[in-house]
């Protein structure tokens, strides 16, 4: 895989297998009451989880917000996960959302776009990857395993415009450390749509991906246990364990998990471990400390994709509705005319037979929640993260369509390496103040963050090429290596402050404010050890973001919302790929936002509306072949609508569909410009619709039907190559079986799915660095699944 990437990304129905974590659970009344409660005083809790909601706990934490009147705590790390069935609303909008703030508030509380998916959704809609995950939100798209499982699309801009973040904090660019992850480990997946610099820093222009892993819960010990096996014969298996220790006020949460995907194409696998742990210990009423630790790899034989070709060359072999267009090769610069993907290079894969993806990731974080006084809390977390990647692959696939060379109507290829070490440290410290303001409640969260990335980047001195048949290639080896060495220390202090106020019981302000001091030191030096011209250099930026936004509950259940907001990047995020002399200035967002969140139908119903139109200033965009071009402005205006209804008890519906018109503006080079094209890999409409039926027999039944609709994309910013619109279909069912008939099981479910029902064959994502090929997505498989918990 490419170590830096950029990519960008009609009108159907309302869907979203994001929404379904409204699946299996009763529906208290007292949801409608929480927003108009004044803000409670925190409660020492453990850093990076969720409050659970009163009086259930939050085993499955998901996209808005559950019934209880409010939750218990106002913080970015909540209490403990009790993993006991938690109620619902139809959207979950009772959860509190730490990507989106940190005051503690739910999604219905805070004025912005917010969706958590929850752990009992990734399980229920059989989401096995956090790219899987993606898509089944509210109009997010992403690329797939064996795929680009890292590429994601969000309200107009993809990837480095992306912030990922894990427990809340930022890795780094999203576009060299984001891996395939397995979501068994995981408590829930939050999306935060817009500008979030807030938050989570520098980078965040499209909105942030929050991973959140399971969490110590106090209680008695509960385990759980799942299988999977399709037929590509991939498998994944989980165990976890969690609950109070014999030490009074100490609790833990253990996880192991291990998968293999099996690609569609040949000779492609993704073998994950995920192992990870953490420790809670209450000394106090007033002090909480606690500790985790986790290890993760992947190791992966990868796919980058089938190569477009000319119609006239495949002849018989030319398929309709995957990709359309005339297209000139960006590799070999030949003219291909009307392109297409050849039916014979559908599971072809032109990767040479030593490919290998390879990364181990080790997690360290530690900190205390201390009450100070009643209406007084400080938290701190330390962390430590330390990476090993290499990519060690072929990744252009491009056909040569001259005539009389050796290589007329053959695939160039042209080889890539490249390996990084990373170190990150910080620490994050929140002051929580809970005050009465001439009468007015009010909460202030003032924080202090600080961390240091250091970056080794070997990569390739050389790129040796060659040239294989279309058609059942020899694949061949690398090849000769030879190396160079760049290097990068990035550090950042940020001081933010979070306020807020309720001026009334049903109206509330909020706002933000974020300064923060980045530092960037590069060097690059040849295969020779000598440095570059230029190198090594420096330079600093100190932006200035925030958000300033209002809640008002109209009526009990029913909350308008709208925001500002900004955000601020160091251009493009490609801290390798942006040479010395290239303009370094910051990149710049900002957001207006309006929308309504209704819960209503004695909770049975609930649903979501947004509108929003964002700037983006001082824009790099992939130009092929690792180079880059500066656009001016990218201009994103959308809307995105979800709902849920439980009409009856065994029946559930629910739908989200989003649409969003994204644009350059000022996109003028030398012999051309792109004003007015869509960024890549950027639908007009992505929309998720499903249903479910639950037979309550002796042995419960559950039939469910999913379907995802993606509109016409592009693959680049010249707008020649349509990858085609697609609508794919899952169908599941579970059964779940009595406790009669396994006494030491508290919960048992057998479960059999079927994806992509129809076996269609669709273009999934378009790397515009790799511009001459297309990444398909997934025929259809079979999956049978087993889940137990005791």
């Amino acid at each position: 895989m490419s170590s830096i990437r950029l990519v960008r990304p009609r009108c159907f129905l309302l869907a979203s297998a994001a929404l379904t974590s409204f699946a299996t659970l009763d529906l208290p009344a007292a949801v409608a009451q929480q927003a108009r409660e004044p803000l409670p005083p925190v409660e020492v809790s453990p850093a990076q989880s969720r409050k659970p909601a009163k009086p259930a706990a939050r085993d499955a934490q998901s996209p808005r917000r559950a019934a209880s009147r409010r939750p218990a705590a106002a913080s970015a790390a909540a209490k403990p996960v009790v993993p006991t069935a938690a109620a619902q609303t139809p959207l979950n909008t009772n959860v509190v959302a730490e990507s989106a703030s940190r005051l503690g508030l739910t999604v219905q509380e805070t004025p912005a776009t917010v969706e958590v998916i929850s752990a009992a959704t990734m399980r229920e809609q059989g989401y096995r990857t956090v790219s899987e995950v993606a898509q089944g939100a509210v109009g997010v798209t992403s690329g797939d395993n064996p795929a680009e499982p890292a590429a994601f699309s969000m309200r107009g801009f993809t990837n480095s415009q992306i912030n990922m973040l894990y427990n809340g904090i930022k890795i780094g660019p999203q576009n060299m450390t984001s891996r395939i992850t397995d979501t068994a480990n995981l408590a829930a997946v939050e999306f935060l749509k817009g500008p979030a610099s807030l938050m989570s820093g520098e980078g965040a222009a499209g909105g942030a991906i929050n991973l959140i892993t399971k969490q110590p819960h106090t209680g008695p010990i509960r385990n759980e246990a799942d299988f999977s096996w399709d037929s590509l014969n991939s498998f994944g298996v989980h165990y976890g364990s969690g609950g109070s220790t014999n030490v009074q006020g100490l609790d833990y949460r253990f996880d192991i998990s291990r998968a293999s995907l099996n690609g569609f194409a040949d000779d492609t696998n993704t073998k994950t471990l995920d192992v990870s742990g953490q420790l809670n210990y209450r000394i106090s009423d007033s002090l909480k400390i606690w500790g985790a630790i986790e290890y993760r790899e992947d190791r992966s034989k990868a796919y980058w994709g089938a190569p477009l070709v000319p119609i006239a060359f495949s002849g018989s072999h030319a398929t309709s509705g995957i990709v359309s267009g005339n297209y000139v090769s960006n590799f070999n610069k030949t003219k291909l005319g009307a392109i297409t993907i050849d039916d014979r290079t559908f599971n072809t894969n032109y990767n040479v037979l030593d490919n290998r993806n390879v990364a181990q990731e080790v997690w360290l974080r530690g900190g205390f929640e201390l009450k100070l006084a009643p209406d007084l809390t400080l938290k701190s977390q330390a962390y430590a993260y330390g990476a090993e990647r290499t990519w060690f692959n072929n990744e252009i696939e491009a056909f040569n369509a001259s005539t009389g060379l050796p290589n007329s109507n053959m695939v160039d290829r042209e080889r890539f390496y490249v390996a990084h070490s990373q170190r990150l440290v910080g620490n994050i410290t929140d002051l929580i103040w809970d005050a009465n303001i001439a009468g007015f409640d009010n909460r202030l969260v003032t924080t202090l963050s600080s961390s240091y990335l250091d970056f080794v980047r070997p990569g390739a001195a050389n790129f040796p090429d060659d040239y294989v048949s279309l058609v059942n290639p020899d694949r061949g080896l690398y090849g000769l290596l030879t190396t160079q060495q760049q290097t990068a220390r990035i550090d950042n202090e940020a001081l933010s402050f979070e306020d807020r106020l309720k001026l009334t019981r049903t109206f509330a302000l909020v706002g933000g404010l974020r300064v923060e001091h980045i530092g960037l030191d590069r060097n690059s030096t040849d295969s020779a050890g000598l440095e570059k011209a230029n190198f090594p250099f420096s330079t600093s930026w100190v932006p200035t973001t925030g958000r300033i936004g209002y809640t008002w509950e109209a009526v009990p259940g029913l909350t308008f919302f709208s925001q500002y907001a900004t955000g601020a990047d160091i251009s493009a995020n490609n801290i390798f790929l942006l040479g010395p002399t290239q303009p370094l200035d910051l990149t710049t967002a900002r957001t207006y936002e309006t929308g309504v969140k209704h819960l209503f139908w004695d909770n049975r119903a609930e649903w979501s509306f947004s509108a929003y139109d964002i700037l983006r200033k001082n824009v790099y965009a992939a130009a092929g072949g690792m180079q880059l071009n500066i656009a001016g402005r990218q201009e994103s205006k959308g809307v995105e609508l979800a709902a849920a209804v439980r009409p009856i008890d065994p029946l559930r519906l629910w739908g989200n569909i989003a649409y969003v018109d994204a644009r350059y503006a000022d996109y003028n080079f030398a012999g051309g410009s792109f004003s007015g094209n869509t960024p890549p890999n950027v639908p007009r409409v992505v929309a998720n619709a499903g249903a479910s039926y639950r037979f309550f027999t002796p042995w419960p039944v559950e039939l469910g039907i999913t379907g995802r609709y993606v509109g016409d994309r592009y693959n680049t910013d010249a707008n020649v190559v349509t990858m085609k619109a697609y609508t794919v279909a899952d169908v599941y069912a579970f059964v779940d079986i009595p406790k009669t008939v396994f006494n030491a099981v508290d919960q048992a479910r057998l479960g059999f799915r079927v994806r992509n029902i129809t076996d269609k064959r669709y273009a999934i994502w378009g790397d515009p660095f790799y511009p001459d090929q297309i990444l398909l997505g997934a025929p259809r498989t079979y999956e049978l699944s087993a889940a137990f918990k005791w």
